[in-house]
Formats: C-alpha cells, structure tokens, sequence
C-alpha cells in the first residue's frame, strides 16, 4: 500500500514547495499591513483635566472608568485649567493625548495647523461669579476696587473675564484680580478675605454646588446675557431656574441669567481612530442625559466648537458607533475592522501569485524527472569517439551506470498526471542502452538491467 500510494493525482510536497514562499510572502505581508499600515491602538493614553475639585477632575474620573471597560488605561494629568490643557497638546513634548478645552480659546485656523482635532461639545460650562457682599451688585461696573479671583492663567477664566470687562469699558486695572486655585479661592471668599471669585464651570463641580447652598454667598445675575453672546458667539445664554438646586428651601430664590462657554474635548490629530471612537461612545453616555441647562440628548455634539472635528467623530455624530463595536468587545470589533487592510495587501499579491505557481509547480514535478536527462546526455558523451582498445572498458562502465541510472528512476514517485514522461524517460535510457550495445558490435551482447 505504501508504494501505491507513491502514485497520486497531485503531489502535496512538491505544491508545499512551490507555493511555500509565496504563502510566506503573503503571512509576512499580512502581518506589515496589520501593523504598519493601520497600527493597533494603544492601551494608554493620558487626559488633562484641571484643577481640584473642578468639573474636568470629576469627568475625567468618569471617562477613566468608562474606558477601563474596554481594556483601556486613561491617565489623568491635573492641570490650571482650559488653557495649560490647549498648550500641553501644542507641545510636542507633552505627553498629554486629549484634553478638556473650553470654547473661545483658540482659532479654526490656529487650531488646524497645530494638528488638534475636537471630538464634539460636552457641556456648557457659565461663567459663575460668586459674590460677598451686602449691597446687591446689578451690572459689572460697580465692582470697581473689588478684590475679585479670576484663578491662575493657566486656566481659560482669566483671558474670558478680561475679555467680559473690555466690552462693559472697564479695564482689569479697576479691580483687584487674583490668581489663586478655586479651592483656595474658595476658602477666602468663605473667610472674608476677597470679595468675589470667578468660576467658569458645569455645575457638577463640588464647589458650585457648595456655594451655591452657603449663606452670605450670592451670585451674579448676567441679566444681559443675550447681548454678550452676539458680541462674542462661543457664548451661550444659560437660564440657572429658580429652585433648582433645592425646591424646598426654594434655591436659587429666582432665574439666573448666566453667559456659558463650552466644554470640549480636544485631542491630537494623531490620536488612534478607535480611541476617538471610545471617547465618543463615553461622552454620549456620560453627558447624553439631561441636566440643568441641556435638554436629553443635547450633549455631546459637534457643534458649538471653533475646532475642526476629527473625522472619525464626526462619523459618530452622523451615524453612531462603527457596527462591530455596537455589538462585539472593543479589541475584537477592532481587529475585525482592521483586517480589510489585510486583505487589500494580500489582494494586491494573491492575483500575480496565483498565476506564477501552478507553472512553478509543474516544472517542480518535471524537473525530477528532467534532470536525468543530463544524466543521459552525460553517457552518451562518454562513449563518443573512443578508442578502439579501451571501448570494452567504457562501454562497459556506461552500461553499468545506465543500469544505476534506471534503478533510481524507478524509485522516482511522481503524480499521475505526469507518468507519460516517468515512462518516456525510461524508454530513452533503453534507447540509450541499446544504442551503447549496438557501438559494441561483436564485442558482446548489453548486460540487462537486474
């Protein structure tokens, strides 16, 4: 049965050796386009946030939580504020990925050439201006020679404020503006050591929601609010209504009208797909419900942002999540997705490929049969033009080798399909043998093969 089975339509050897290269060569190509061309996406990446017990810290905690889920670590980096996140992406030696930016910040185009992209709005954020003070304060004007904290530069309130001042024609100079962290701000307005404390906030902030229930402490009411935000349109008017914060101690005791930026999330062009995608899908889910000054499903959007949003999460916003994602886990809706890059690379192969092996492959089978030819060829230039006394000797070692030369082509194991040329081989070294006997002539009849 063994030697039977030599016999075969197909020879699986001699097909692994033909197209063993070629299949290395699409693995190895499968592999560089898996890579190279669309990178997996990393599983850290790091979030600037902002200061102690601000809305940015809180999110950030929430994002960091949502994105565990999927296997990915979000580290989070305390910072001033809006604008020490918008450097921190600028810098190239930051490692900061993605950031809390407040809108108002910077310019379409400022933001285009230094490569950041926006993943959509998040909330709104007012401006708080929270005051110590007996007499009621109706217009900015009268806050002239007040000690009001506007926080550190680092953080996008300072440059807002100044900007507010400017088109009530008051110069920062009038006031007495301080730079200090909201925590401790805070603690000097509760002391009594500053009159007033500037917040630009959502009011998730523990420190908005503790001013807002202490005594003594009121706010500001933006009564034109709806003139700042024609004079500058990254503002919105934001209605603070009575009782929200406590119906039954009815706080706020009336509607605060109040100017509000946005909150959003900016990351660097760079930033893996995937993980624009993740981020996306968390602040559908973190900010998609309704709150005190947005209605359900208001949040995020890709609106309300001066820079330019990532394709990928306009994608979203269009259409939602990628379809692998909505049903499968993160890393393997992810591998799948990625995979058409494999099979573009192995299609720009597997074409010329398939027309270079099965020639390769016949010629494989053929060649072992081929190269006895040279064997052949090799006797029958042996026996040329010998001497007449050393022909017996010759012919002799000829025949010899003939015999040697058959017993291994009979061992040779060939498909079927080609047996016709096994067999045609074997009839040439028997042609050859008979022509050596008949250049012997009376010298002596061939040796037979055994």
């Amino acid at each position: 049965m063994p030697r039977v089975l030599k016999f075969t339509r197909f020879s699986l050897r001699d097909f692994l050796v033909a197209a063993g290269p070629a299949a290395l060569a699409l693995v190895l190509t499968g592999i560089l386009a898996y890579w190279l061309v669309d990178p997996s996406p990393p599983s850290t990446v790091t979030l600037a946030t902002g200061q102690d017990n601000s809305a940015y810290q809180e999110f950030g905690r929430k994002y960091e939580a949502a994105l565990a889920k999927s296997g990915i670590q979000v580290g989070l980096a305390p910072s001033m504020g809006s604008q020490d996140n918008l450097q921190r992406l600028q810098d190239d030696n930051s490692k900061v990925d993605i950031a809390f930016v407040q809108s108002g910040s910077t310019e379409h185009d400022a933001a285009q050439k230094q490569g950041l992209v926006s993943l959509g709005s998040l909330f709104t954020e007012p401006v708080w201006l929270f005051m110590r003070t007996q007499k009621a304060v109706g217009q900015l004007s009268q806050l002239h020679g007040m000690k009001i904290n506007v926080g550190p530069e680092g953080s996008g309130v300072p440059g807002l404020f100044r900007r507010i001042l400017s088109v009530n024609g008051i110069e920062p100079s009038a006031l007495r503006l301080g730079d200090l962290e909201n925590t401790p701000a805070t603690v000097e307005l509760l002391a009594g050591r500053i009159d007033g404390l500037v917040f630009s906030s959502a009011p998730d902030a523990p420190l908005i929601q503790m001013l807002l229930q202490t005594p003594g402490i009121k706010l500001f009411d933006f009564a034109q609010a709806e003139a700042y935000t024609r004079r500058f349109p990254f503002l919105t008017h934001v209605i603070l209504p009575r009782g929200i914060v406590d119906l039954g101690r009815d706080l706020p005791p009336k509607d605060y009208h109040l100017i509000a930026p946005t909150a959003t999330l900016v990351a660097r062009a760079d930033l893996h797909p995937a993980l624009v995608n993740l981020f996306v899908q968390a602040a559908a889910d973190i900010h998609g419900g309704a709150g005190w000054f947005q209605r359900r499903g208001e949040f995020p959007t890709a609106s309300y942002t001066e820079i330019p949003v990532s394709p990928a999460a306009k994608k979203f916003y269009e259409s939602g999540p990628p379809l692998l994602q909505r049903y499968l886990p993160f890393w393997v809706a992810n591998f799948l997705e990625r995979m058409w890059v494999v099979v573009v690379a192995l299609g720009a192969l597997i074409l010329p490929l398939s027309r270079i092996i099965p020639p390769l492959y016949v010629w494989k089978v053929r060649s072992r049969v081929y190269r006895w030819y040279g064997q052949l060829r090799a006797v029958e230039q042996a026996v040329e033009d010998v001497p007449a006394e050393r022909r017996r000797e010759v012919f002799a070692a000829q025949l010899d080798r003939l015999n040697d030369i058959e017993e291994r082509v009979n061992r040779i194991s060939i498909p079927l399909s080609f047996a016709d040329e096994l067999y045609g081989l074997r009839s040439h070294i028997n042609f050859v043998r008979r022509r050596i006997a008949e250049l012997m002539g009376g010298e002596g009849p061939a040796t037979p093969p055994p």
